[in-house]
């Protein structure tokens, strides 16, 4: 029995008080077989002393037979977003799971909270979507306690479970394939944050221009159309490229636009191929050809993933590599 309760503590007070991570208090709370007992019980120490009293949910959790996920992003207003979560929702589903959604904005101090809050939640697994996978973000995967899975992004030394497609690759036999069109001014249209999973498509892109001898041109700017539409028109008021690749589709159709202002006509001067394959390449004028990433399955088979990990189950390979094509529209010949 805890002496004098306090409603007023909190597992952050806890935490703090027995010098251990969110984590650790979660799992004493609720698997406490698996916690070294010299921290086990200091945990429990610093509980009594504090009076920390549990909210209904975490009393309930050793017990409880139903199974909450978290899922986070750092953006719901992106169309690949969105998709995804329907693919995590149709199987969360079909296994009874709660899901529990966090959006970081992509700010550090931001997703800082939101980690604690979710392993504050004492959730039984994570599903991670973020661009931008660092050394700092691993460590919070690797600290969770709980199984996590990297959504549509993966780490490139493979330090956490991942399904994604290959974005190096993808991006290099999209040039490829413009090479053996006869292009030789391809531009790879980049983002100017240094997001991760930009980067490995950077690298596939400079790896085919290089095998075919040509200079890899790449310019970044924001993904914000009020910014990248005046970028983009200084831009090709000085150059001629006979091609564009570009990392995301809301990207490209600035991109399009752009150039269709300055009378450029696309795909006869000017062939420009998106990435994503969302709502957006089939809304833009011309049509945009996308290198087709997988979304809804990326989303579904990393919920599959998550649960095999939860159970404990053998698994062969935790970095599932998806397969991606692309199609092809009007914004290419």
């Amino acid at each position: 029995m805890l002496k004098n309760q306090n409603p007023k503590i909190t597992i952050y007070d806890v935490a703090s008080e027995a010098d251990v991570s969110l984590a650790t208090v979660s799992r004493v709370l609720n698997y406490p077989e698996k916690v070294k007992p010299e921290t086990r019980e200091r945990v429990l120490d610093a509980i009594n002393r504090l009076g920390y009293r549990p909210n209904a949910i975490a009393r309930g959790l050793a017990s409880r037979k139903s199974t909450t996920v978290a899922l986070i992003v750092p953006d719901t207003s992106r169309a690949s977003v969105a998709e995804m979560i329907n693919g995590v929702a149709d199987i969360a589903r079909k296994y009874d799971y709660s899901v529990l959604l966090k959006v970081t904005n992509s700010e550090e101090d931001t997703e800082r909270e939101v980690w604690q809050e979710v392993l504050a939640s004492q959730v039984d697994g994570i599903l991670y979507l973020n661009d931008e996978i660092t050394d700092e973000n691993i460590k919070q995967v690797e600290s969770a306690m709980v199984p996590v899975v990297l959504c549509n992004t993966k780490d490139d030394l493979n330090r956490a479970p991942s399904v994604s497609i290959d974005f190096e690759e993808s991006f290099y036999r999209a040039t490829k394939t413009f090479v053996e069109k006869g292009k030789k001014d391809i531009l790879l249209v980049s983002t100017r944050r240094a997001y991760s999973v930009n980067a490995m498509k950077e690298r596939g892109f400079t790896r085919a221009m290089d095998e075919a001898g040509l200079e890899p041109k790449i310019i970044r700017t924001s993904g914000r159309i009020s910014v990248n539409y005046d970028y983009f028109t200084d831009y090709l008021n000085e150059n001629k490229p006979e091609a564009a690749i570009v990392v995301r589709d809301s990207i490209a159709v600035s991109f399009i636009n752009a150039a269709s202002n300055l009378g450029i006509n696309v795909p006869e001067e000017l062939e420009v191929l998106g990435f994503q394959n969302t709502k957006a390449s089939k809304m833009s004028r011309p049509t945009l050809s996308s290198i087709d990433n997988p979304i809804y399955d990326i989303g579904a088979v990393s919920m599959r993933l998550l649960t095999k990990l939860m159970n404990e189950e053998a698994i062969d390979d935790t970095n599932v590599v998806l397969p991606h094509n692309i199609v092809w529209r009007n914004s290419t010949k």
